[in-house]
């Protein structure tokens, strides 16, 4: 949520600031430099990249609105873990099947909506829990396994913010672009009044500063969030990865959720009295009962 705020102190500090020097805000206005730079600029980035990369763009930027990975969320995490591990150490690896196979029918996963709405998170546990029920693989293998997987998600998550970094790149050089060819209009309106000239060479410098300005007030900016998001996913995913090789070292449910807390950093970890409540809180009564 932070990313659109730091845009827009982005954008008023320099409008601002121009204005605070007496600069006129309409000079600034001008559609046919908007049209050469962005034009230009999101064309190149068409040819230079893959469809399903413009489409994940697109959606990754779109939330960008929405609040990152809290410590609310990895909790949220953990106990679904801890639910799905239960299930399996009390009614076998086979019970499971059912979970994997069909995630959205699901009554485990359907109680924790957020993950559900991971699709990435919820094709990556899947697809290990079938490996797991099929048997037969080594701990290492496993892990290898897993691991080779976050890496192609890892790529394909780093590829829109590659996008923008490139766009970045090219927006200065386009602003000379249409910088000059301000230059060539007024070079042909050269017996002109100072007045007109002096416009024309205004709005030709006004393309120079567009690029530089979009490039690394916005773009680049930009850029770099979305790759902070991508961080933040292989997080999530290497949580459910540690849960899922513990369980299968054959770690109890609880000691296994408490590997996967580990992985997570200290700004959103929760703490372990925080997560044995919310795994166990409601199975305490009943164990204290049959102890009694």
């Amino acid at each position: 949520m932070t990313a659109p705020i730091g845009l827009i102190v982005v954008m008023l500090s320099v409008i601002l600031g121009y204005l605070a020097h007496g600069g006129k805000l309409m000079v600034l206005f001008q559609p046919s430099e908007f049209l050469i730079i962005g034009g230009a600029a999101i064309g190149s980035m068409v040819v230079g990249a893959p469809l399903p990369a413009l489409k994940a763009l697109v959606g990754q930027v779109g939330r960008l609105t929405t609040s990152a990975g809290t410590k609310a969320v990895y909790l949220d995490l953990l106990t679904m873990l801890y639910n799905l591990f239960r299930a399996g150490q009390q009614s076998g690896a086979m019970a499971l099947d059912s979970h994997a196979e069909k995630p959205a029918s699901s009554p485990i996963f359907k109680a924790h909506p957020e993950f559900l709405k991971r699709h990435h998170a919820v094709q990556f546990l899947c697809d290990s829990l079938k490996v797991m029920i099929m048997g037969g693989v080594r701990a290492h293998d496993f892990d290898e396994l897993m691991e080779e997987d976050l890496e192609v998600m890892l790529k394909e998550t780093l590829q829109p913010s590659a996008i923008l970094v490139r766009m970045g790149d090219t927006l200065p050089g386009l602003g000379i672009v249409a910088a000059v060819l301000g230059v060539v209009i007024t070079m042909g309106s050269i017996d002109g009044s100072p007045a007109e000239i002096g416009e024309k060479i205004a709005a030709a410098l006004v393309g120079t500063f567009l690029g530089v300005f979009l490039a690394y007030g916005f773009v680049n900016p930009l850029a770099a969030t979305l790759e902070h998001r991508a961080a933040e996913e292989v997080i999530y995913l290497e949580c459910i990865k540690t849960g899922l090789l513990s369980v299968h070292k054959g770690l109890p449910p609880v000691l296994a959720v408490e590997f996967a807390r580990r992985v997570l950093p200290e700004n959103v970890r929760p703490s372990f009295d925080e997560t044995e409540k919310a795994c166990r809180g409601k199975n305490r009564p009943q164990q204290q009962q049959q102890a009694a």
